[in-house]
């Protein structure tokens, strides 16, 4: 016997496809997707639409952006650079109003258990970037857990011998914490207190 009629069923499995999110709440989802007005309902598919079709990376930094180039790298420093892991991150720096430089989105980090090398995130780039110089900090802002430290290490040992002062957001986050989890004073006493690698 089906417990779903096929197009709650469909809209359940889709929004159990969300990370996070089980099967219970992927089933209150539904009903109140279903229980929306429609002008309600057609503004949410809307706004999906709209922002998988409008937004993609940035060509500096790999941030999401509008536009080829984010506001950020049109608008700031590029003296500082910050290293992250995903565009998530950035957002959890920036609320902090503590950092005025540009940024760098590796888009993953190395990961040898699940075949991630240097070569499958945005390593290349960052070098690329730096060649061009000016650039006098490189900020180490990857998660404080194994392939976050062993990502930071890497890329130190490529920047280091350059002659740039490369730095790494002290431990005042917990071991295993991504970002975009930390409370913003621990994240904020961790970027003020950075130190050199």
């Amino acid at each position: 016997m089906k417990v779903y009629i096929e197009p709650i069923g469909r809209l359940i499995n889709e929004f159990s496809k969300l990370p996070g999110v089980g099967a219970k709440t992927a089933q209150r989802f539904a009903y109140k997707i279903i229980n929306m007005k429609p002008e309600e309902a057609e503004a949410f598919a809307n706004a999906i639409i709209n922002a998988k079709s409008k937004v993609k990376y940035c060509s500096v930094c790999g941030n999401f952006s509008e536009d080829d180039i984010c506001d950020i790298c049109k608008n700031r420093s590029t003296e500082s650079i910050c290293v992250v892991k995903e565009p998530k991150d950035v957002i959890a720096i920036e609320k902090l109003n503590e950092f005025n430089g540009v940024y760098h989105v590796l888009h993953g980090t190395i990961s040898p258990l699940y075949g991630v090398g240097p070569n499958d995130i945005n390593i290349k780039e960052l070098l690329s970037r730096i060649a061009k110089g000016g650039v006098k900090e490189v900020i180490m802002a990857t998660n404080p857990d194994v392939e976050g430290e062993a990502t930071a290490m890497y890329i130190t040992n490529l920047i280091k011998p350059l002659g740039i002062k490369v730095t790494r957001l002290a431990h005042g986050i917990p071991i295993g914490t991504e970002l975009e989890y930390a409370d913003e004073v621990s994240l904020a006493r961790a970027f003020v207190e950075r130190k050199t690698l």
